[in-house]
C-alpha cells in the first residue's frame, strides 16, 4: 500500500511503525474471510481492510476522527485471526493499537461512553476494586430491564453468580518444587482473574510444583495493562506494565526466574509484546527480558518435557475452544490439546475454531450486540462436538462461553492439574452425575 505520510510524521516512532505496517497490506482480502465482525456485518468497512484504509486516512492527514471512522475502529476485536491469515505478514495488531491510542487521545467521546470506559478503567485491572463491583452488581438485576443503555444491562448479565474470596496464593511468596528443583519461575497472578476464577492460579501453582518448578509469586505485581491497552488508554496501560516489569526484573535480578508463566492468554500477548511498548523508553531492556521469558503455561509444561504419569481414570470428552489470543496473538495452536490428550481426554474442537466467541476485553460489555450473536455461533458450534466439559485457556472466553451454555467450563490448566493428581475441577459435577447427564443426551 502507497503511504504519503512526510519527514515530520514519520519522527513519531509510532506513526514510523504504523508506517510500516500499512506499506505491508497488497489489499488482498483475505483477512476478510477470517474476520468476525465482517461476517456478523458483511460491511468491508468492518473488516481489516476496510479499517486499514480508515486508519491510513486518518493517521495520514493527522484527522481528528469523527464518529463512523471511530465506529468502525471500536468494532474491531483485536482477535487477530487477520494476522494468521494474511498472507503478507501484516501486523494488524500494533496498527489498531496505535489507531486505539490516536482515537483516545484526539475524540472526544459522548459523555455517557466516556463514563463507561472510564469506569470500566479504574475497575477491571484491580481485583479488589473489581469483587467489590461484581457483588454490589448482583443487586442491580432485579432491575435490570429499566437501565436505560444495553451496555449496562449485558455487564450486569456477565455477573457470575458466585464471587469467590480471595485466594491466600496471590500474595507475594514461594511455593517451592517438589522434589528436586528443575526450573524457578514467577507466576503472572493477573488482574480479573484473581476477582473471577482463584481455581486457575491454585491449580497452575499445584501443576508447577508437581513438576520440579519452584513458583515465585513477585512482591508489587498487579495488571499487565492488557485491558487499558487495549481501550486506548496509554499512559494508564504503560505505567501497569511498567510496574509488572519492575516487579518480575527484581526476581530476575535476583535469584533469577528460567521463565515468567502467564495463564491467561490475554495477558500473555500483551506481556510477549512488551519489548515492543517499551522499545523507545528507558525501559526498554528491562521490557525486553521479560517479554522474551514469557511462557504460556502450556508451552512452559512443553518445555518441561510434558506431564508426569496422568492418575485420572475417567476419560471425558473435551470440548477445546482456543482462545484467539492464543492461537493468533501467540501462534500456540496443538500444544493445549495435544497436552489434554496425553492426559487421557478425548478431545474434540469444533467446527470455525478460528473465528472469536465475542469476549475480546471489554468488548462484550462495550459491543454487547455483536458479542453476543458470536458467543450464540461458539456455543453451537461448540455443543454441536457433544462434550461433557468445555475448556479454554482464557478467562475471558470462560466468562463469555459459560453464560451461553449449562455444559461445565473449565480452565486448561485445571483439567492438566487434575489428571496429574490435583483435585477434580470444582465446576465439574461429579462421574455419576456426569455419567447420568451423557446418557440422557
Amino acid at each position: 500500500m502507497q503511504t504519503n505520510f512526510d519527514k515530520a510524521q514519520l519522527a513519531d516512532p509510532a506513526i514510523k511503525r504504523s508506517n510500516e505496517i500499512l506499506r505491508s497490506c497488497v489489499h488482498c482480502g483475505f483477512c476478510t474471510a477470517t474476520c468476525p465482525t465482517y461476517k456478523v456485518l458483511g460491511d468491508e468497512l468492518d473488516s481489516p481492510r476496510g479499517r486499514i484504509y480508515l486508519i491510513k486516512d486518518m493517521l495520514e492527514n493527522s484527522r481528528v476522527p469523527d464518529e463512523k471512522t471511530v465506529g468502525h475502529i471500536d468494532r474491531c476485536l483485536s482477535c487477530l485471526s487477520c494476522m494468521t491469515t494474511c498472507p503478507s505478514g501484516v501486523h494488524y495488531m500494533h496498527l489498531i493499537d496505535h489507531a486505539r491510542e490516536y482515537v483516545e487521545t484526539h475524540y472526544r467521546r459522548p459523555v455517557v461512553e466516556r463514563t463507561l470506559r472510564w469506569i470500566l478503567a479504574q475497575i477491571l485491572p484491580y481485583p479488589g476494586r473489581f469483587r467489590l463491583a461484581l457483588r454490589s452488581a448482583r443487586l442491580l438485576r432485579p432491575i435490570k430491564s429499566l437501565l436505560p443503555d444495553a451496555r449496562l444491562r449485558a455487564m450486569l448479565d456477565m455477573v457470575p453468580q458466585h464471587v469467590p474470596a480471595p485466594s491466600r496464593n496471590d500474595k507475594p511468596q514461594v511455593f517451592r518444587a517438589a522434589g528436586a528443583r528443575r526450573k524457578r519461575v514467577a507466576l503472572l497472578t493477573g488482574c480479573a482473574q484473581r476477582a473471577l476464577n482463584t481455581d486457575i492460579n491454585d491449580a497452575t501453582i499445584r501443576l508447577l510444583t508437581r513438576h520440579g518448578c519452584d513458583v515465585v509469586i513477585p512482591k508489587d505485581l498487579g495488571c499487565c495493562g492488557a485491558i487499558t491497552h487495549h481501550m486506548g488508554k496509554a499512559a494508564q496501560s504503560h505505567a501497569a506494565a511498567a510496574a509488572v516489569i519492575n516487579a518480575f526484573t527484581a526476581e530476575i535480578e535476583g535469584e533469577g526466574l528460567d521463565a515468567i508463566v502467564i495463564n491467561t492468554s490475554g495477558c500473555g500477548t500483551t506481556v510477549k509484546d512488551y519489548a515492543h511498548m517499551f522499545r523507545d523508553g528507558p525501559l526498554a531492556g528491562r521490557a525486553a527480558c521479560v517479554a522474551a521469558l514469557a511462557r504460556d503455561i502450556t508451552e512452559l509444561m512443553n518445555d518441561l518435557g510434558g506431564l508426569r504419569q496422568p492418575l485420572v481414570k475417567q476419560r471425558l470428552r473435551v470440548g477445546y475452544h482456543a482462545a484467539c489470543s492464543l492461537q493468533h496473538g501467540q501462534q500456540i495452536k496443538s500444544l493445549p490439546k495435544d497436552l489434554l490428550k496425553r492426559a487421557g481426554f478425548e478431545v474434540a474442537e469444533p467446527k470455525d475454531a478460528h473465528i472469536c466467541c465475542g469476549s475480546a476485553g471489554t468488548y462484550n460489555l462495550m459491543q454487547p450486540a455483536i458479542s453476543a450473536e458470536l458467543r450464540t455461533r461458539k456455543v453451537k458450534s461448540i455443543e454441536l462436538v457433544r462434550p461433557d466439559v468445555i475448556c479454554a485457556g482464557n478467562i475471558g472466553c470462560m466468562v463469555q462461553i459459560g453464560s451461553g451454555t449449562d455444559i461445565p467450563l473449565v480452565h486448561t490448566v485445571e483439567l492438566l492439574d487434575w489428571a496429574t493428581g490435583g483435585p477434580r475441577p470444582r465446576s465439574l459435577p461429579s462421574a455419576e452425575q456426569q455419567a447420568r447427564e451423557s446418557g440422557s443426551r
